[in-house]
């Protein structure tokens, strides 16, 4: 069976929310919240995969986020099921357990939402920048 969603990028994108370095404010507060829940225990977790922002949310060819699965590492609910019901095969499950991110990540989702928040009502030129990057990227964002 080929996969459908495929592995994490060599690094994760210039907007990933999981970034150090990435501006504050990019995101919609409820992109943010979602970070907050891949904290919680396994069984507790959302047991969905979370898609980098970089691709529709439709896409049949998007990839997993390199910094949630930098961040978060194999213990994600989202990954087991994934490659139980089909949407990643075994090498693409591998690639995300093992990912380790070239660049600084945030500790936790809790971390890197906090963050991300921080921004949103006034955000800087970087994070306009960011912004108009991924609008024209994304054909199913409303701005």
């Amino acid at each position: 069976m080929t996969s459908q969603m495929r592995p994490p990028a060599p690094r994760p994108c210039e907007s990933c929310p999981y970034r150090r370095d990435v501006a504050s404010g990019v995101w919609a507060r409820e992109e943010y919240e979602k970070l907050r829940r891949y904290d919680a225990a396994t069984p507790d977790q959302p047991p969905r995969l979370f898609q980098c922002h970089q691709a529709d949310a439709d896409s049949t060819g998007g990839r997993i986020c390199a910094g949630w699965a930098g961040c978060h590492g194999g213990n994600l609910l989202g990954l087991r099921i994934a490659v139980l019901e089909g949407p990643i095969d075994e090498a693409t499950f591998a690639a995300a357990a093992e990912y380790q991110s070239p660049v600084p990540l945030f500790d936790s989702g809790g971390e890197a939402a906090d963050h991300g928040r921080a921004g949103i009502d006034q955000p800087d030129a970087d994070a306009v920048r960011i912004i108009g990057k991924v609008t024209r990227t994304r054909r199913d964002l409303r701005t």
